[in-house]
């Protein structure tokens, strides 16, 4: 117990450090049309039609894209989405 006069300093020494991100890849596959690929941007991410696109062309022409980035978990869930979808994506951490 402390008196009127006694100020009681309360806090923590310990800093918080996020880790670092992960980032959700879709990678190329000789399956799926074009057209499907920019649908699942626009449908699961929300992108506007021209990034589902511009992402849709980096997956044709570079063979994949980062779609996501975020925490490892939800990470996992938009790779388990992509496959739900039919899409073959992975994940790894952003600065690998």
């Amino acid at each position: 117990m402390t008196d009127a006069g006694t100020l009681e300093e309360v806090g923590t020494d310990e800093l918080l450090e996020l880790g670092s991100p992960w980032v959700t890849i879709v990678w190329n596959d000789p399956v799926n049309l074009m057209s499907y690929v920019t649908y699942v941007f626009q449908t699961y991410f929300g992108f506007p039609r021209a990034e589902a696109e511009r992402r849709m062309m980096l997956v044709h022409t570079e063979g994949r894209a980062v779609v996501a980035t975020g925490t490892r978990e939800e990470m996992e869930r938009h790779v388990e989405a992509m496959h739900e979808y039919g899409l073959w994506a992975t994940l790894q951490k952003a600065d690998a």
